[in-house]
């Protein structure tokens, strides 16, 4: 105890000299001071006034994983609408609710990145207007549904509603975790402090729901109505 107390003293002591020290130099305008502080162990180093903050170069793969799953997730939400006109199942309306609440603040999130970046929001090109991603022929991200697939979903009700939804969303799932590990695996992407935390965020979040659709599945219609 009497050692760690001398060294926090000891830490408190050099700290509060190099903020006074650092004040002293900042007393005197003429002489800004920029300080880049050194790695663990290393000392910190005194850099010319004219420096300036950069920030690392954009990596393309981060603009494109944003992108595609702003499409991606658009899906998922435009599923999740049908559930209400489409079967009674309780516990599926609440995964629903939670899968588009979520869903919908992410595209928000990812449109807001992209913005602030002078990026496209939306990968659409021309003559593909709209966010309704499943009557687009264009090239689906991993795991999106098929137009025939959501075409059937839409005529689904029911029993056969809530199977075909919950199989259709874990192929979903599937594809957005598809996505995030595409991004890690390319060379200098994934670097974004916004970008990191949102895949893996993601990540870790669709691998749960998977979980509870597939324990969904199982279920027979007999527990499913207590």
């Amino acid at each position: 105890m009497l050692l760690a107390a001398s060294a926090f003293a000891g830490f408190f002591c050099s700290t509060a000299l190099f903020s006074f020290a650092l004040w002293a130099q900042q007393t005197d305008p003429a002489k800004p001071v920029v300080v880049q502080p050194g790695a663990p162990g290393k000392p910190s180093r005194t850099l010319p006034a004219s420096t300036k903050a950069t920030l690392p170069p954009r990596s393309q793969a981060d603009v494109e994983f944003m992108q595609g799953m702003i499409m991606h997730h658009s899906q998922a939400v435009e599923m999740t609408a049908l559930i209400a006109s489409h079967t009674e199942n309780k516990d599926l309306w609440l995964l629903g609710a939670r899968i588009s609440r979520s869903q919908s603040d992410e595209i928000k999130f990812m449109q807001r990145w992209l913005a602030a970046r002078g990026e496209r929001v939306s990968m659409a090109t021309p003559g593909m207007p709209g966010m309704n991603m499943s009557r687009e022929p264009m090239a689906l991200m991993p795991g999106m549904l098929a137009p025939e697939q959501m075409e059937a979903l839409r005529k689904a009700k029911g029993a056969e509603f809530d199977r075909a939804f919950l199989i259709g969303m874990i192929q979903h799932h599937n594809g957005a975790l598809i996505m995030v590990k595409d991004l890690f695996d390319t060379a200098g992407a994934g670097q974004d402090a916004d970008v990191f935390n949102f895949a893996t965020d993601a990540d870790s979040t669709q691998r749960a729901e998977i979980r509870i659709m597939e324990a969904m599945l199982e279920k027979k219609p007999s527990e499913e109505k207590r």
